[in-house]
């Protein structure tokens, strides 16, 4: 069956554990890919350039911008992050899923031109339990932490918008949600009669 590859788009508040969800559903799922975004933020401890992120200067990412080279970009917590629009031109004609881990901003601006896209959001329990999972992480300062909970309070309003919401208060009840909307995005009637009308002939 040949069809248009799915645009997976999933975002979160800083703490929401969105990270660790697309990691996962990316390693059961052999053909959803996972697009790498670019950034301007330090490579963090064990992290790899190429596969987490494509680490850039500040330089170069404007360049990108200024070519047009982004589907998306935006500016998040001082950093800038960005998918560059090749990758997912590429990966809807060869009938390949992608699965983006972005931002809100840049949701949004997916969303206006990427209409048979899936949206998801992930929510933290509560800011109680947000709060504990980004202190545990120790990877920020305290002055930090409490830019990304004021920042994630505006970012779980944006949340509405989204096809699909996952509350991510026991990991792997969030993670089989996750997988039943990848799993029913790929059934979908319109997407399997698409890749099948060759072979039937629907509607005659």
């Amino acid at each position: 069956m040949k069809r248009e590859g799915i645009l997976f788009v999933v975002s979160a508040p800083s703490g929401a554990g969105k990270t660790s969800l697309c990691k996962e559903i990316i390693d059961i799922f052999q053909g959803l890919r996972h697009s790498v975004s670019y950034t301007t933020r330090p490579m963090r401890p064990g992290e790899k350039d190429g596969v987490d992120y494509h680490f850039v200067s500040a330089g170069a990412f404007e360049k990108m911008v200024a070519e047009g080279a982004f589907a998306e970009w935006a500016e998040v917590h001082g950093n800038r992050y960005g998918t560059a629009l090749a990758t997912l031109e590429e990966a809807r004609a060869a009938g390949q899923d992608v699965l983006l881990d972005i931002d809100c901003q840049g949701a949004a601006q997916l969303k206006k031109n990427y209409r048979q896209g899936v949206f998801v959001f992930i929510l933290p329990p509560d800011f109680q339990e947000l709060r504990r999972r980004l202190v545990g992480r120790n990877t920020d300062s305290a002055e930090v932490i409490e830019r990304r909970i004021a920042n994630a309070r505006g970012e779980i309003r944006e949340a509405a918008w989204y096809d699909y919401i996952v509350v991510n208060d026991d990991f792997e009840q969030a993670l089989a949600e996750l997988k039943s909307i990848v799993l029913a995005e790929g059934c979908r009637s319109g997407r399997v009669l698409d890749g099948l009308k060759d072979v039937f002939e629907f509607g005659a």
